[in-house]
């Protein structure tokens, strides 16, 4: 059987079974080639489709632009300790400059003088800060982040990730991804 494929990419976002993403940052998006193994093996319910459609001669199958679980995959409280996360919950931003460029991490307290690589002594900084600061500790220099480090809940990464919005994001999607804008009267 030959199946035509379409042009484009066609990505589905993936709901929970509650119908929230399972990540806003990054948007939690599946292949149109996953989203339609998933119908098929009746792991998601269809929300959204969109106007294109995959054909074979005797088959013609909408292809999903919203998806969601069928069964409830329960977010952890936390996140991983990662890079990533990290310049998630400083916004991407060096905490010491505001910069949003050339961004490494720091730690608070100097790993030379025993400071632990935990949520609570590791921030993001532009490289500039990061080698002003170097192995001093924030008092000698009196050089302070903004934001004092914290250990964030997933909830806090999704919130922040709201701000940073793909490229790309199809109509059929807006209506679960930005609950807290303003609504039209």
């Amino acid at each position: 059987m030959t199946i035509a494929v379409p042009s484009g990419a066609h990505p589905a976002l993936v709901l929970n079974a509650d119908y929230r993403p399972l990540s806003y940052y990054p948007l939690s998006l599946w292949s149109w080639q996953d989203a339609v193994k998933a119908v098929f093996l009746d792991r998601v319910n269809i929300v959204s489709v969109y106007d294109t459609a995959v054909r074979s001669p005797s088959f013609e199958f909408q292809l999903p632009s919203v998806v969601s679980l069928k069964t409830f995959v329960k977010p952890s409280r936390y996140p991983a300790f990662t890079r990533f996360n990290v310049f998630l919950r400083d916004r991407f931003q060096c905490q010491y400059c505001g910069s949003k460029d050339d961004l490494t991490f720091d730690h608070l307290i100097p790993r030379s003088r025993g400071g632990q690589t935990t949520w609570q002594n590791v921030i993001t900084a532009c490289s500039p800060c990061n080698l002003h600061k170097a192995n001093k500790s924030c008092e000698q220099l009196d050089m302070w982040p903004m934001h004092m480090p914290f250990q964030p809940t997933i909830q806090d990464l999704h919130n922040n990730g709201r701000a940073f919005p793909p490229n790309y994001l199809h109509d059929s999607w807006l209506d679960f991804l930005y609950w807290d804008t303003e609504l039209e009267p």
